[in-house]
C-alpha cells in the first residue's frame, strides 16, 4: 500500500466521520454533533506506524496479531458507551461481508461496565454480546487494559485498520457510517 493510498483512506475516514456525524446527530441525539464518548486516555499512535503486537482471548479463539496474514479491523469499545452500542449493527454488517477476507476483533478499553457504576467484567461484555447481536468476535476482559493503553485514540469507539504489513492505515473514533468503512476495507483489500 502506498503513502497516497494511505493518507486517501485516512482522509476518506475522516470525512465521513464528519458527516456521519451529522447524521447520526440528527437521529440519535438532541442535535449536537457528539459521535463519540470521551476515553480516559489517547494512545501515542499514528497512522503508518507499526501496529502495537498483543495476543487475546475471544469469543472465536486466540487471536495474535504478529501472525495474521489478513488485514485487521480492531475496535477498542466500551460496554457502557451509546456510540459503541449502535456501531455493533455496522460492524455485524462488515464482518458478515469481510470475515472471510479481514480479521476483525473487538476489545473493551475501559473498567467501568455497563451500567457505568460497576467495575467491568466479563458477564459485562457477554451481556453486551447477546444484547447488541454482535456477531464479530470480542476479546475477553483484561483489567489491565493493555491493548487499550495501545491503540485508544480519546474516544470510544476506536476503529483502527491495520494492513497485511502490520502497519496503522487508519485511526479514528466516533461512530462511522457503513459505507465509509466499507470502502475503507475495499481500499485496504485492494492490491
Amino acid at each position: 500500500m502506498t503513502r497516497r493510498s494511505l493518507t486517501a483512506i485516512t482522509i476518506g475516514l475522516i470525512a465521513a466521520l464528519v458527516v456521519g456525524g451529522l447524521v447520526y446527530s440528527r437521529y440519535f441525539s438532541s442535535g449536537s454533533l457528539q459521535t463519540a464518548s470521551i476515553a480516559p486516555l489517547r494512545a501515542p499512535l499514528a497512522v503508518g506506524d507499526s501496529a502495537p503486537a498483543f495476543t487475546a482471548a475471544t469469543t472465536a479463539g486466540l487471536f495474535n496479531l504478529a501472525k495474521e496474514k489478513r488485514p485487521i479491523f480492531l475496535e477498542i469499545f466500551a460496554t457502557w458507551c451509546p456510540h459503541c452500542q449502535r456501531e455493533t449493527a455496522v460492524i455485524d454488517h462488515l464482518f458478515a461481508k469481510y470475515g472471510n477476507r479481514v480479521s476483525f476483533i473487538a476489545v473493551v478499553g475501559s473498567n467501568k461496565g455497563m451500567d457505568y457504576s460497576s467495575p467491568e467484567s466479563s458477564l459485562d461484555l457477554l451481556a453486551f454480546q447477546q444484547r447488541f447481536g454482535v456477531t464479530y468476535p470480542i476479546a475477553t476482559y483484561d483489567p489491565a487494559l493493555t491493548v487499550a493503553q495501545q491503540y485508544l485514540q480519546g474516544g470510544f469507539p476506536t476503529i483502527v485498520l491495520i494492513g497485511r504489513n502490520k502497519k496503522i492505515l487508519s485511526l479514528v473514533s466516533g461512530e462511522i457510517p457503513y459505507a465509509a468503512l466499507d470502502k475503507a476495507l475495499q481500499t485496504v483489500l485492494s492490491p
